[in-house]
């Protein structure tokens, strides 16, 4: 397929060091690919993509990095297990994970590509991954969607700005500058997200995380009182958010609205257990239907005497129960809440009962650590479970839309192997 102007000018770039700081679906992770082939088409190079986790590498990149080698007609051999291609000039592709990154010490590599590196520890870069470019004089291309000014995506980018030579450069450009992602579809995401959000994750912008992470939250305009009917109390279905944790082990009710989610009860147990919490949910409202989302990890913790997990104890207490397979990103989890307390037209879609004062102490006291897009947990107060059992249901039942891009005709790029 054909680039856009600004792929363009990173594609064509000759600097050692090149950073993209780009909204989403701008194309970053055919970039990757074009970068990758064309380190490996000459011989016995070895070329590595990292990103946040080996679970989002494989997700991310495998399938058509391994349809791509394909077509150019590359591919000696494929290992799955390790996610290593051997190819017929003797260079070698692997995907790997950031997340134990002291495992990737000991190679030298002639290229690295780091997907959406604003969410990969500094470390990993400074200490593990930059030797080992030294002996080859090997290349790294970042990209990645920004994480605030307080990441080191930031200065990343500054240092490609402002670079004393030509080795760095640094790129920040729009979902639209992509080229694949029509107007109306950019539109329509900026009346569903708040404004934060949509110019962080839309227009490429390093916002600025200081102060309270759930900043679309207003005791004002968000807590409020809704009038029920008595004779639908016992009947309308039920949402409730969870978080396993034992001090406390958290949960959020609340009812579907013709916009988003009124939350009308929250239940907070110290030192207590998932089974007394599906007690305490049942005992106050026994005849509704109820439908859970728990934190993911629920799968595969046991807290129980007889082997049972966290989601199988909420599905034996007779809710159904719905889950990711694997962890939301944290910021997924925000920016949908975000997006649910106030769109950028000034929609609130997510509201709450006076009742729950601990969600709204919560939602009003949350900060992310100093100098950092992280959320504080341990502090003083620790006011990250209720908001964690409330951002796995918003981001379940309200996730923030990926960007449709344009169906984009078939198309065919090669790269001459050595």
């Amino acid at each position: 397929m054909p680039l856009s102007d600004a792929q363009k000018q990173i594609a064509n770039s000759s600097a050692r060091f090149r950073v993209a700081v780009c909204g989403r679906r701008f194309g970053k992770t055919y970039l990757a690919l074009r970068e990758m082939c064309r380190w490996s088409s000459q011989p016995n190079r070895k070329v590595w993509y990292i990103s946040p986790t080996y679970r989002q590498s494989k997700q991310t990149i495998w399938k058509p990095l391994k349809e791509r080698l394909h077509n150019l007609r590359w591919v000696k051999k494929i290992n799955e297990q390790d996610l290593t291609i051997d190819l017929v000039n003797g260079s070698t592709i692997s995907l790997r994970g950031a997340d134990n990154f002291d495992s990737l010490r000991g190679v030298g590599l002639d290229g690295i590509v780091m997907d959406e590196f604003s969410f990969i520890n500094e470390t990993a870069w400074t200490e593990v991954l930059r030797p080992t470019l030294s002996d080859t004089q090997g290349h790294a291309f970042f990209i990645s969607t920004p994480a605030g000014r307080g990441n080191w995506a930031f200065d990343m980018y500054q240092r490609g700005q402002h670079a004393d030579d030509d080795s760095w450069q640094s790129w920040q450009f729009t979902t639209m500058d992509g080229g694949r992602v029509p107007a109306t579809e950019i539109e329509s995401a900026r009346s569903d997200l708040d404004e934060r959000t949509f110019r962080q994750e839309y227009l490429a912008s390093f916002e600025t995380y200081a102060g309270v992470i759930y900043y679309s939250f207003s005791v004002k305009h968000n807590v409020f009182q809704m009038e029920i009917p008595e004779a639908d109390r016992d009947r309308m279905p039920l949402y409730v958010g969870v978080d396993f944790n034992v001090n406390p082990i958290s949960a959020i009710i609340a009812i579907r609205t013709g916009e988003g989610l009124h939350c009308i009860d929250e239940v907070s147990i110290m030192s207590s257990n998932t089974d007394e919490l599906a007690q305490e949910i049942r005992t106050r409202y026994p005849r509704n239907r109820i439908t859970c989302f728990p934190d993911p990890a629920g799968a595969a913790r046991k807290t129980s005497a007889a082997g049972r997990t966290d989601i199988s104890i909420l599905q034996q207490a007779g809710f159904e129960v719905k889950w990711r397979h694997s962890h939301p990103a944290v910021r997924d989890r925000i920016n949908a809440v975000n997006s649910l307390l106030c769109t950028t037209d000034g929609q609130r879609r997510l509201t709450m009962d006076p009742a729950c004062r601990n969600m709204i102490d919560c939602l009003s006291k949350h900060v992310y650590k100093e100098g950092t897009s992280q959320p504080e947990k341990n502090g003083d107060k620790d006011y990250s479970h209720m908001n964690d059992a409330l951002g796995y249901m918003v981001e379940y039942l309200h996730p923030v839309r990926a960007p449709v891009p344009e169906v984009e005709a078939a198309g065919h790029w090669r790269v001459k192997v050595a």
